[in-house]
């Protein structure tokens, strides 16, 4: 099948430091792929590069099978790419639904914001990825963090995105909420959504991914399969940068 992004020969230096170097990887849609390596191994750098924060100095990116020109975050969006970042970037004093349309408000023809049909539409999109989500008149900062989570991928899988960034999306929650997190990610895959998941929690990307791509010093380690290898075959490729050996059939 051919993959939904194949990000190809990525460079990118920044003051004459190779931040990316020469690094392939792939996704596919329904998949999660994990992205794991100490910070400045260069993953959130490679990313961004997907993104639009970031042009790279190589390389080229393939979405769906045609090459894809993204110089900023409006191009990625035209490729139905997404980010949801650690900070989340919702507006803590609003409630769902105005976050949830946050720079792309509905307005009534007369031009005024049509907060009903914004609610109705918030309320149709939580059904289907949250249905326990209740709290439409709260603001935000009134959410716990799994609820918090749940705003910024509604957001996004609202506006189309079936390239999805997830920036360390269970940072700071308890098992339960971590929890409800894995269950959208489910969610998402069942509708065909591909998620690259950055990450420095091993238990994370062994739960969550199906392929983890770990990077180190700005190269990449490997891309393996999640069922084919242990935790402690992940860490060893973290820290000692080493491939695991095949296992023996």
């Amino acid at each position: 099948m051919t993959p939904l992004v194949e990000m190809r020969n990525i460079s990118l230096a920044f003051g004459g430091v190779k931040a990316v170097d020469n690094v392939s990887v792939d996704l596919h849609a329904g998949e999660v792929v994990g992205l794991l390596g100490h910070n400045g191994a260069g993953k959130s750098t490679l990313i961004k590069v997907l993104s639009g924060a970031y042009q790279a100095d190589d390389g080229v990116i393939f979405i769906e099978g045609a090459k894809a020109s993204i110089e900023n975050p409006r191009d990625a969006r035209k490729y139905n790419v997404e980010t949801i970042y650690q900070t989340l970037a919702l507006a803590d004093n609003l409630d769902a639904a105005a976050n949830l349309f946050l720079g792309r408000e509905l307005t009534t023809r007369s031009g005024l914001l049509d907060e009903g049909r914004m609610e109705a539409e918030a309320r149709k999109i939580m059904a289907r990825l949250n249905p326990n989500f209740q709290n439409f008149s709260s603001p935000v900062s009134a959410l716990s963090g799994g609820q918090r989570q749940s705003v910024a991928i509604a957001r996004a899988v609202y506006f189309n995105a079936r390239i999805l960034i997830m920036d360390e999306p269970t940072a700071a929650l308890g098992p339960q909420e971590t929890q409800m997190v894995a269950e959208l990610i489910t969610q998402l895959k069942a509708e065909g959504i591909g998620i690259f998941l950055i990450s420095h929690d091993i238990h994370d990307v062994m739960t969550l991914c199906d392929r983890a791509s770990v990077m180190k010093n700005g190269k990449l380690v490997g891309s393996v399969n999640v069922d084919d290898v242990t935790d402690d075959d992940l860490l060893s490729m973290i820290i000692l940068g080493k491939k695991p050996a095949p296992k023996a059939s």
